[in-house]
């Protein structure tokens, strides 16, 4: 353990800061925890920061221990409404660094099929060695125009390149030898998540990502589920306009902040 002390203002608690691991912090005051800190990382090897404190002046202290004990860039995500939450993290030194739309789609049958020679091949019944090699296509392609910053947080690629860890959670839209789009499909209970849809680019603008699409809200709706979330870039035109045809609508929004 490696206790830090803050000077403080009247009034404000009085707190001790202790990082307890590499990643973890405690804030205690009179031998009881009032505040922790945790430091995750994702896929791509970058932090996200979470601080769960009572009071503002426990926060500051214990971002304040974070930010002194971590490499930056630093991130956390923040919901667009929770003001306080975003002014605590304001102080800490972060800043906007991109807006991510929460969406909910209904589930149900839709009128969309794929070009006559590309087929969909269902939720878990995808080859993983093609899976894997579409999936680098796509990362590639992406990463060399709008860049995976623009992709959800839990979707950037990995460090160790093991970019699809469980492929029955994918279904593919399968051209002659090849893969050229997938969709992924987290089946979170009550209401599945879609974590990422993607085509090719020499297969885009044919009606493949609508078909992925709507053969997974399809899918849901045969087994008795309702709706779908997903996340989008609020920059990501194409992407909201084509969730949004099948019924999408927007219930939220986050913020990714960054201290660097």
């Amino acid at each position: 353990m490696y206790p830090t002390h803050f000077a403080r203002n009247a009034g404000e608690p009085t707190a001790q800061i202790m990082r307890i691991s590499d990643r973890h912090w405690h804030a205690l005051a009179d031998d009881e925890v009032v505040g922790r800190g945790e430091a995750s990382p994702r896929p791509d090897g970058r932090l996200f920061l979470s601080i769960d404190a009572w009071h503002d002046a426990v926060f500051d202290q214990l971002a304040q221990a974070m930010l002194a004990g971590l490499p930056k860039p630093l991130f956390t995500i923040v919901d667009e409404t929770d003001h306080d939450l975003r002014a605590q993290w304001d102080r800490a030194g972060f800043s906007t660094g991109r807006r991510e739309w929460e969406l909910l789609l209904p589930s149900g049958p839709h009128l969309a099929t794929p070009p006559p020679d590309v087929k969909i091949v269902g939720v878990g019944r995808a080859e993983r060695d093609p899976l894997r090699e579409l999936d680098r296509a796509i990362r590639a392609e992406v990463e060399a125009s709008a860049g995976w910053h623009t992709m959800p947080a839990e979707v950037l690629v990995r460090l160790d390149d093991a970019t699809v860890v469980d492929p029955a959670k994918y279904a593919v839209a399968a051209q002659a030898d090849r893969y050229v789009g997938l969709i992924r499909l987290a089946q979170i209970p009550r209401q599945p998540r879609i974590g990422l849809i993607a085509v090719r680019a020499d297969q885009q603008r044919r009606g493949i990502a609508r078909a992925l699409l709507a053969h997974v809200l399809d899918s849901l709706h045969r087994v008795g589920i309702h709706s779908a979330s997903a996340e989008v870039d609020d920059r990501n035109l194409a992407a909201m306009e084509l969730f949004e045809s099948l019924g999408a609508t927007r219930v939220g929004r986050n913020l990714e902040l960054v201290c660097r």
